[in-house]
């Protein structure tokens, strides 16, 4: 029979084992675009909708209405379906594309405020531009700033939009306007076909300004007879740079929330870890729990055999004429209360089952398959013959290398310290340079009044070549400086970090202190467990000698049958006690993996797989 139960075992394993690859749940992924490389970008991403059926292993592993499950079977199992720790394999993902958004620099999309070449007027193009050139009008004329971006506040300086941009604006008008003063236009209402082609290109940089390259080509036709050059057109070409040199000035600071979203990836997958460590923990604790319980009801079925037995005998014994009647009430009501104690076991052992099922199921007990199963737990509670504690001193090293908790600390610890940078740099005052190199040029068709220069006579191409050949050059440079009087914002900011940073470090040593009194309390419960385990193994062993005895001695009337009944009591009462010494043995020994953060390397689980949605045993 042994044999047969050892093959069966086998059997179950090797089929779990070749039904591994077909038993997973799918990972979570998030597709990229693959379309054409210039419009891949603005193409959607591709997230598969979750997934809430439960995978194959878990029905492969019912057998005639039966679920047997080694402990790690339970643990891939668990690791496949359960969706706490489905919810947390996002995390992993967001930070990653939160990482990909911060390396795009900025608070906000769009472009960093700048420089803005889009003209109502060009100097010297028409009768308008004649008129700016003159200084009499106030139109808009290429240089002219202007932001793009709404304001935006946030501790510490804004970094830079790191993606290069593009823009381009077109503009075609066919205008007329009343002219009260005919005396350059010569007509009542002027005329103008227009089309302006504005296009730039902006980069930011990591080291805190900005790079703008425009390009503005104006075509003008007008019907007003002064015109020297019409049709008419006027490009300029522009590059303009800004950039800090006190505040938001280095690397260093435009680049501290890339380093922190860098730093989060690594935290969510902590996260992700730590869950991953409470689930397994869970899912032993509930194993052995089952197991337990199942072992409670052979102890109270050979119990209830016991009482039968007992019963019969105490029958034989009064058809002898040996014991009173009276004594067959007694065992009676012994074989009740076994009865009784069997059924509760039973129920225990149901409650057991469901809990275990529903931490494996994602659906919880809704499929009726799952639900009507019994589960069959194949691992029995192993107690070893010593545990081999190290020194304290050791585990506690341990703790420090393997607990997800420490490492997020870590993290957490080092984001401040990186973010830091950034208060720091917001005390300074505000100190910008500005420089612009400016090309123009001008070219169109003789009118009818004035013969314009040769040099001035063509099209596009003629200006273009005086843009290049920078005829008509115009370089600026500006300083920009700005300081708050007082500056007990960013002093505050500032202050405000720096205390948060030193409570970190007395709340990291706080828990570390911590730390420390729970692995102590870890191994004083283990080691508590163990003499626990080891008297009650005693004990029972005294008890079923005793037990033997007594129903020696019964069957020889040297005793009666309430020292039998009594025996029977005590040696039940000493299989729970080893049974329930054995339970708390297994908790302790999780519990100090837990405290550890051993879990995972005690039960062969990796992190990798099980973000996957895998567990590979």
């Amino acid at each position: 029979m042994i044999d047969m139960h050892k093959a069966f075992t086998i059997f179950v394993a090797w089929s779990c084992l070749a039904s591994q690859m077909n038993g997973q749940a799918p990972p979570q992924t998030v597709e990229r675009p693959r379309g054409p490389l210039f419009i891949r970008s603005y193409e959607r991403t591709t997230i598969p909708p979750v997934e809430l059926k439960n995978s194959d292993r878990l029905h492969e592993l019912i057998r005639a209405g039966k679920l047997y499950l080694t402990l790690q079977d339970a643990i891939a199992v668990a690791i496949e379906n359960n969706l706490d720790l489905e919810v947390n394999r996002y995390g992993p993902l967001v930070a990653d594309w939160n990482l990909e958004r911060l390396n795009a620099g900025g608070p906000l999309r769009g472009v960093t405020a700048g420089n803005s070449l889009v003209n109502q007027a060009t100097g010297g193009q028409g009768v308008a531009g004649s008129q700016l050139t003159a200084g009499v009008s106030s139109g808009g004329g290429g240089g002219g700033g202007g932001g793009t971006n709404a304001t935006v506040s946030q501790i510490g300086p804004i970094t830079p939009n790191l993606d290069a941009v593009l823009q381009n604006t077109t503009l075609f008008s066919h205008t007329t306007t009343p002219q009260q003063n005919t005396t350059q236009s010569q007509t009542a209402a002027l005329v103008d076909t227009t089309h302006r082609f504005n296009t730039f290109v902006q980069q930011g940089l990591l080291s805190g300004g900005i790079v703008q390259i425009s390009a503005n080509e104006s075509y003008l036709k007008e019907n007003a007879p002064t015109n020297i050059l019409n049709p008419s057109v006027a490009p300029v070409v522009q590059v303009f740079i800004r950039h800090n040199f006190l505040q938001g000035f280095g690397i260093g600071v435009n680049s501290r929330d890339i380093r922190v979203a860098g730093n989060n990836i690594g935290a969510a997958r902590q996260t992700f870890r730590s869950q991953l460590l409470n689930l397994v923990a869970n899912v032993v604790n509930l194993y052995w729990d089952l197991v337990t319980a199942n072992e409670d009801l052979k102890v109270r079925q050979r119990a209830l055999d016991a009482a039968q037995k007992t019963v019969d005998d105490t029958k034989h014994q009064i058809e002898i004429g040996v014991v009173a009647k009276v004594e067959a009430y007694r065992a009676e009501a012994g074989l009740s209360s076994r009865r009784q104690e069997l059924a509760i076991s039973n129920a225990s052992i149901r409650q057991q089952e469901n809990l275990l099922k529903n931490t494996l199921s994602r659906n919880g007990l809704e499929d009726p398959l799952i639900d009507a199963a019994e589960v069959v737990p194949l691992d029995r509670i192993q107690v070893p013959d010593t545990d081999d504690l190290p020194p304290l001193r050791d585990l506690l090293a341990r703790a420090l290398a393997h607990r997800p908790d420490v490492a997020l600390s870590k993290i957490a610890n080092e984001n401040q310290d990186i973010s830091a940078v950034g208060t720091a740099s917001g005390i300074l005052p505000i100190l910008q340079g500005i420089a612009s190199t400016t090309n123009v040029g001008l070219a169109g068709v003789p009118g009818h009044g004035i013969q314009p220069d040769a040099y001035y006579v063509g099209g596009l191409g003629t200006a273009l070549g005086q843009v290049f050949r920078r005829n008509y050059p115009t370089e600026r440079g500006a300083v920009q400086f700005q300081a708050s009087l007082g500056n007990r914002i960013a002093q505050g900011d500032y202050g405000v970090d720096r205390l948060q940073l030193r409570q970190g470090d007395l709340t990291e040593r706080r828990n570390r202190n911590q730390l420390v009194v729970d692995i102590s309390n870890q191994m004083v419960a283990l080691r508590q467990a163990r003499i626990r385990y080891s008297t009650a193994r005693d004990g029972r062993a005294l008890q079923q000698e005793l037990l033997v005895k007594s129903q020696q001695m019964f069957s020889y009337g040297a005793a009666t049958i309430r020292d039998v009944v009594a025996a029977q009591s005590s040696l039940l009462a000493a299989e729970s006690l080893e049974i329930g010494a054995q339970s708390a043995y297994s908790h302790a020994r999780t519990s100090l993996d837990q405290v550890l953060g051993e879990t995972l390397e005690t039960h062969h689980v990796s992190v990798d797989d099980a973000l996957t949605g895998r567990s590979v045993r």
